[in-house]
């Protein structure tokens, strides 16, 4: 071969690093879904052993809720400010250290062993806060605006994969062994992947790997390759600051956020029944064990992950043929919502099969819908987009507080789930109602010039 045959072949290698960046995305956002849903996987058999109730279970649930709320706003402001891989990396390594510390709470009584456990999932949820405005920043840095739909349904299909990946592996390590390792397992995992992450992780114009041809592709296409460049240049100016108050206000006095806001609400709604409540639906309310559910659990998750690939695609694919943004966006939400609420007629009947298909549907319409961060990033203003998209968390995981407890309660006073399932399937429709109705025209916010200035130290 000669030597410009072997220069043209490296240089083709090289031109995709941006997907091999997503691929690591990917697995580091499916560890991230996995460590909010062991406590499902543990749960029957921790439940059992300590005395836990629905209720006292369903405010354990939502313990990583409280915290992933309190942390959002944080979270934005430190990926606005600071390195956005350094935080991720850190981010990784805490959660997994705090997810690795839960197979020891029942070394402690009963009383403690409950406050234990709620303070580490407390301590999870608040340090896993930064993790998808963390993800937002990475891929608009590394995706340009065609290929931005599918990134963000990509590694938002992360809950799918964890739902493969991980549920089943969990399930056996909880049925062979015991629940301890669910939580040994996944955060010894975590903090080598943390590691691994933090070596080989760079911004586009810092990664050694990446072509000049990529380069100038990514930047001529609409990636926020500087966005990085930027918050160092901020870091190095001792007056640059950031104006959060005046950022704030403009993002809840729009409607448009306000409906993507209340979508966001509602498909978390659906997530956290998914990543909570459902593999116990299945053992308690279908009488599965919990080796059946984590293999059961997969086909839905597989229908997700499908689902999700799909919205993306979708929605590159109406802007490619030169649709709006807002077309883009709201197909595959409002339609994939729509397919979520049929979920609700696992309410009559009797069938595992049905019920495994209802639920594939469901979560395959779900994945649809997964479009969410790509509308933060294409409507927020470029100077906050970690605050944006941290206020996005916000609306959405106060769903993650409500959904479980609610549904704890709903179980408590009826002994069933046809309660919960009308509870989800309401959010759904919701959902797609809050899209078609109050969103409106997608467009992107621009902050008054003085916090404009402000964000960028006072250059005009």
């Amino acid at each position: 071969m000669s030597a410009q045959a072997v220069l043209t072949a490296v240089r083709a290698r090289h031109r995709y690093v941006r997907y091999y960046v997503l691929a690591l995305i990917l697995l580091v956002t499916a560890v991230n879904l996995g460590d909010r849903a062991n406590l499902s996987i543990a749960g029957a058999p921790l439940a059992k052993e300590l005395g836990l109730g629905s209720v006292q279970m369903g405010y354990v649930f939502s313990a990583f809720a409280w915290a992933y709320v309190i942390g959002q706003l944080p979270g934005g402001w430190l990926l606005d400010r600071f390195s956005s891989i350094k935080v991720y990396g850190a981010a990784l390594f805490l959660w997994s250290f705090f997810t690795f510390l839960q197979g020891y709470v029942d070394l402690l009584s009963t009383a403690s062993a409950v406050a234990a456990l709620f303070a580490l999932r407390f301590l999870v949820g608040l340090v896993e806060a930064p993790i998808y405005p963390a993800n937002n920043y990475i891929v608009a840095a590394w995706f340009p605006l065609k290929e931005r739909g599918l990134a963000t349904s990509i590694f938002s299909s992360a809950q799918y994969v964890a739902v493969v990946l991980f549920v089943p592996l969990m399930g056996a390590l909880s049925h062979a062994l015991s629940w301890h390792w669910v939580f040994w397992f996944m955060g010894g995992f975590g903090m080598l992947l943390a590691v691994f992450w933090l070596v080989v992780m760079r911004a586009p114009d810092r990664h050694s790997r990446v072509s000049p041809e990529e380069l100038a592709y990514l930047r001529e296409n609409g990636a926020m390759i500087d966005i990085e460049a930027n918050k160092r240049n901020k870091s190095a100016n001792a007056h640059a600051t950031a104006a959060p108050a005046g950022s704030l206000l403009v993002l809840m006095k729009s409607r448009m956020m306000a409906g993507i806001y209340l979508g966001q609400y509602c498909i978390t709604a659906l997530q956290y029944f998914f990543i909570t409540w459902f593999p116990i639906y299945l053992v308690k309310g279908r009488g599965m064990d919990l080796l059946q559910v984590g293999f059961v659990a997969a086909l839905p998750a597989i229908c997700g992950f499908v689902g999700s690939v799909l919205g993306g695609v979708i929605s590159d694919r109406v802007l490619k043929r030169g649709g709006t943004v807002t077309m883009a966006r709201k197909i595959p939400f409002i339609s994939g919502m729509l397919l979520a609420s049929l979920l609700v007629l696992c309410n009559f009947t009797d069938s595992t099969a049905v019920i495994v298909a209802l639920m594939s549907l469901a979560l395959f319409g779900k994945g649809l819908a997964q479009i969410g961060l790509a509308v933060v990033v294409d409507t927020s203003p470029p100077e906050i987009v970690g605050l944006a998209t941290g206020l996005f968390g916000v609306a959405g995981n106060i769903a993650g507080i409500v959904t479980p407890i609610a549904i704890g309660y709903l179980l408590a006073l009826t002994h069933s789930f046809t309660g919960a399932m009308y509870f989800v399937g309401a959010h759904a429709m919701i959902g797609a109602l809050a899209y078609l109705l109050v969103v409106g025209k997608l467009r992107r916010l621009e902050l008054p010039l003085a916090q404009r200035k402000a964000t960028t130290g006072g250059a005009g």
